[in-house]
């Protein structure tokens, strides 16, 4: 018995007009069913029947306080293909003022956002497995992440982990 990928996440927002458009536009999720007050996504070459369900409860909703007063989720992290696939997501999320942070935590390369509510994901890209070495996973540590360096050291075209 063994758990083998996250299949979906469910958020509720305050405006599911607002979210999808964010998450079409500028993460490039796709429609595959939608009702009043509700959509449902899929990523990109995903398989699942949807990545993403948005669930609309209006503009009264306050902001998410978790990780400052209360429980919660702290982010989803989407995984990318390709270094250069990773700078292109880098870009609109800076673009549209999204983009909060980047890091390099050795093994994988991440891009840390805010959508319109304010909830955080992660974009990110995995060294592939084969190139990941006993040094790397005896190193865990957070440095800011290079990405221009990222791709001269591994190319903007290798396929990474998934």
């Amino acid at each position: 018995m063994a758990i083998r990928r996250l299949n979906h996440a469910v958020l509720y927002v305050r405006d599911v007009t607002r979210s999808l458009a964010f998450y079409q536009d500028i993460l490039g999720f796709r429609v595959v069913h939608q009702f009043p007050g509700a959509a449902f996504l899929q990523a990109e070459g995903s398989d699942n029947d949807h990545d993403l369900g948005l669930f609309q409860i209006g503009d009264h909703a306050g902001p998410s306080t978790a990780g400052r007063d209360s429980v919660g989720l702290y982010h989803l992290a989407w995984s990318v293909g390709t270094l250069h696939e990773l700078a292109e997501y880098a870009n609109r999320l800076r673009t549209v003022g999204a983009l909060v942070g980047a890091s390099d935590h050795i093994t994988t390369k991440a891009l840390y956002a805010k959508d319109p509510d304010g909830l955080e994901f992660e974009v990110s890209w995995l060294v592939p497995l084969p190139k990941v070495t006993a040094e790397m996973r005896a190193n865990p540590t957070t440095l800011p992440l290079d990405l221009d360096a990222e791709i001269t050291r591994w190319g903007g075209d290798l396929v990474g982990a998934f």
